[in-house]
């Protein structure tokens, strides 16, 4: 087993290796559940003793660090009451839920501190297993690495029908994973490439007793940037039943299974006849391709990332979790599913659109190629732009093209899509099944298809961005609108024909705006709902709103130009 390393410092060096070898192994630590028809969540401070000597400050759902695995049936209606008891800004975003804007919880659905957001839609996903994290912008790496994110699964009659593990904590376990940094004080350290000791849910050098019998690992890859290369120490094979948005077609028997940030798979693993024995849930990183963060090498030549080579992790095996085997529960589950449903994906002749999306680095150099900040087609994330405009029930191709030396896992909110091919070879085994996030690897193209249907919104954006935290936070990231038709909805503000600028902001009582006399307006909340009362007057030819009587959160003022709609935001 690699040992868990320190390296910030020569003394945090000596501290880590000092911990790692006086530190027995602990529990798994199995999150509690959540279910019914409404949901509460408190983001809440903690501290939790993960090191010996200071406790390290966290933050957590209903608890100091992490959250509730949140159960959901499919078609059911679900409302949450989510408080904000941080002294920051943060987000809830439904990672891979299928959900209409102004419920997604990106960077436009600011939960301001003290404040309730109080989302509420209807399950429309498949069976399988989703996630909730904080998507603040430009502090997402911060939150997620303090602690805020979760698992949520999703049950359907479907699966239901097939002889599966499904008892949670007993047979059916959630698996987080991710790697953290801590300084010499034991705080929590983002936007570092030391990240050398491993948690699963939470818990250092972990141990699970699991019973001789079919057990399932609900996969998710937590962590801000490292990829995992999963494997068992015995090299058994294991099935994989399920990737981020649903069912595979059948159960593909694998040793490995490359688990980039934000992407989940479903494991059935065999330990049948194993009573007595013990094995280990590994990552065989040093398998993994260079440019992978993780693998032995990212970058080539003096284009480096900083500290990366001395993490022990980077291209090391390692041990993630080891497995007990115990006896077997009173009604074991010992058989393989043969078959699962067909999943009817979309089919490429199909599509209405075709868009190409660019990776590269904002300024081009070698070191920039490694490290960022990277643009999305040339362009830095802005919360008062629209990248995209999507018709509704549009069936599209994106080719996302990684002209960059470091692999990004691609994330799109709102849909699952299907990934067609890698460099025009078309993808097999589990990369066939319903996706939310791809790993685009270096000088490499994928085609991913997807139609944006059920929601649309004409004022509220979804997301789409890298999910190595970091490159999100410092612009990695675009919005799109799915319109209600082609012609409608929010123009980039470069194509508009007056500049809209709002000041104080965030705003007391009075709103200034540069919006000239007679322009048609209209104020909404980060909900989408239209503000209608407020009073308005005129100073110099611009337009003054008075603001005393708004709520204290996040707004949008939408003017209508002769070429298109501007949409500007602003916080009470």
């Amino acid at each position: 087993m690699i040992k868990n390393i320190q390296l910030n410092s020569f003394i945090g060096l000596f501290c880590a290796f000092t911990f790692s070898n006086v530190n027995a192994q602990q529990a798994l630590f199995i999150p509690s559940t959540l279910s019914g028809s409404t949901i509460s969540l408190d983001i809440q401070q903690g501290a939790v003793n993960f090191l010996p000597g200071n406790s390290t400050p966290t933050f957590g759902y209903n608890g100091n660090f992490l959250g509730p695995t949140i159960l959901l049936n499919k078609n059911d209606s679900v409302s949450f009451n989510i408080t904000n008891s941080l002294l920051d800004i943060t987000t809830v975003h439904w990672h891979g839920l299928h959900v209409a804007p102004e419920n997604d919880g990106g960077p436009h659905q600011e939960i301001m501190p003290s404040q309730v957001w109080s989302p509420s839609f209807k399950i429309r996903n498949n069976a399988s297993t989703f996630w909730y994290h904080s998507h603040v912008h430009m502090s997402t790496e911060y939150q997620v690495n303090l602690g805020l994110a979760g698992l949520i699964i999703v049950h359907d009659s479907t699966e239901a029908s097939y002889v599966l593990p499904r008892t949670y904590g007993i047979d059916d376990f959630p698996i987080i994973i991710q790697s953290k940094s801590f300084d010499i004080l034991n705080q929590l350290a983002a936007f570092t490439h030391d990240d050398s000791i491993m948690m699963i849910n939470g818990t250092i050098d972990p141990v699970l007793d699991a019973p001789a019998q079919v057990v399932r690992f609900r996969c998710l890859n937590g962590s801000a940037d490292r990829t995992y290369n999963l494997g068992l120490s015995t090299n058994a094979n294991f099935y994989v039943i399920a990737s981020d948005g649903g069912m595979l077609d059948q159960p593909i028997s694998a040793n490995r299974v490359r688990l980039s940030p934000g992407e989940r798979y479903e494991l059935l693993i065999d330990l049948t006849g194993m009573q007595g024995q013990s094995l280990y849930l590994m990552s065989y990183a040093s398998q993994l391709q260079n440019g992978i963060i993780g693998s032995p090498q990212v970058g080539t030549g003096m284009a480096q990332l900083p500290g990366y080579a001395m993490n022990p992790l980077n291209g090391a095996d390692f041990n993630l979790l080891n497995i007990d085997v115990v006896a077997q529960t009173t009604n074991p589950v010992t058989t393989i599913p043969v078959q699962f449903q067909t999943n009817v994906k979309w089919l490429v002749q199909n599509a209405d659109t075709s868009r190409i999306l660019t990776f590269a680095p904002e300024v081009m150099g070698p070191q920039e190629m490694v490290e960022g900040p990277f643009t999305i087609s040339g362009k830095s994330f802005d919360m008062d732009s629209i990248n995209i405009h999507i018709p509704f029930n549009n069936t599209e191709i994106w080719s996302i093209v990684n002209n960059t030396m470091v692999a990004h896992p691609f994330h799109i909110h709102d849909i699952q899509f299907n990934v067609v091919d890698r460099n025009g070879v078309a993808v097999t085994g589990i990369e066939t099944g319903w996706k939310d996030v791809v790993l685009v690897r270096p000088q490499e193209t994928v085609r991913v298809i997807a139609k944006f249907e059920t929601f649309y919104n004409d004022n509220i954006p979804y997301m789409y961005h890298c999910h190595l935290l970091h490159h999100e936070d410092e612009g990695m990231m675009g919005s799109f609108i799915v319109n209600s038709t082609a012609s409608t909805g929010i123009n980039s503000n470069i194509y508009n024909d007056i500049k809209v600028e709002l000041y104080p902001n965030p705003v007391g009582d009075i709103l200034y705006t540069t919006i000239p006399k007679g322009a048609d307006f209209v104020i909404y909340n980060s909900t989408g709902q239209v503000i209608e009362y407020y009073e308005k007057s005129f100073l110099e030819d611009k337009l003054v709103v008075h603001t005393s009587s708004f709520v204290n959160g996040m707004y949008f003022i939408q003017v209508k130009t002769p070429k298109g709609i501007i949409v500007k935001k602003f916080v009470k």
